[in-house]
């Protein structure tokens, strides 16, 4: 099953996309881990991008979507792929429909996560990471065992600078920018699901699961 997943900051991709794993045993693939291995790796495309980030620049959409194309064609996509932050804009959606077709690939669903600012602000504000161990907690919903300190690794638990309901603003104001019209092309092809993640993790996860067996 082909799965592109969005959603804003604090919308529980992350949790949602472990279960979709779990449940269907396909990848995860994000860009930031495909540039990630590309660089380690010294690929062709991973030096191109390299040049482009050493220089404080964008990396072009070509080089984005080769490495999506190239990541596609690896064995454990057989099955299909979790795709998580990408496409990020309208050209790269069509970009990325192209490709897909190329390879029989194609997105077959849209999940998005759709989460009330009130919700996600306190979702954002109290959480809470471990400096060390990069393991996440909530004050409130999911707090560690000794205030401050992570349950893992013993190390001191920080507060990330933009977690903050300002810096939240900005980026929920920059998503709806960049993903609106993204959300806006697939609904037009009738792909997308809309989710309401304000609930708790259970009740999420059923109806996304219901949504992925309606394709299945």
């Amino acid at each position: 099953m082909n799965i592109l997943i969005m959603g804003p900051a604090g919308s529980g991709k992350g949790t949602m996309s472990a279960k979709i794993l779990e449940s269907f045993k396909i990848p995860h693939i994000s860009t930031g881990d495909m540039f990630r291995a590309n660089i380690k790796e010294g690929t062709e495309l991973g030096k191109k991008a390299q040049e482009y980030m050493n220089a404080g620049k964008l990396v072009p959409d070509e080089i984005t979507v080769a490495m999506v194309a190239d990541r596609l064609k690896q064995p454990d996509c057989q099955a299909g792929y979790l795709l998580d932050g990408y496409p990020r804009t309208l050209v790269q959606a069509k970009s990325f429909e192209n490709l897909s077709k190329e390879i029989a690939k194609p997105v077959e669903v849209v999940i998005n996560l759709v989460v009330e600012f009130e919700a996600l602000a306190d979702r954002i504000t109290g959480r809470r990471m471990c400096k060390n161990c990069g393991a996440i907690y909530h004050v409130r919903n999911h707090p560690s065992q000794v205030e401050g300190i992570c349950d893992v690794c013993g190390s001191p638990l920080i507060q990330r600078a933009d977690d903050t309901e300002e810096q939240l603003r900005v980026r929920l104001d920059e998503h709806e920018k960049n993903t609106k019209p993204v959300l806006d092309y697939y609904r037009e092809k009738g792909l997308v699901v809309d989710i309401n993640a304000t609930r708790s993790i259970d009740e999420v996860w059923n109806d996304v699961a219901a949504a992925l067996e309606n394709v299945k």
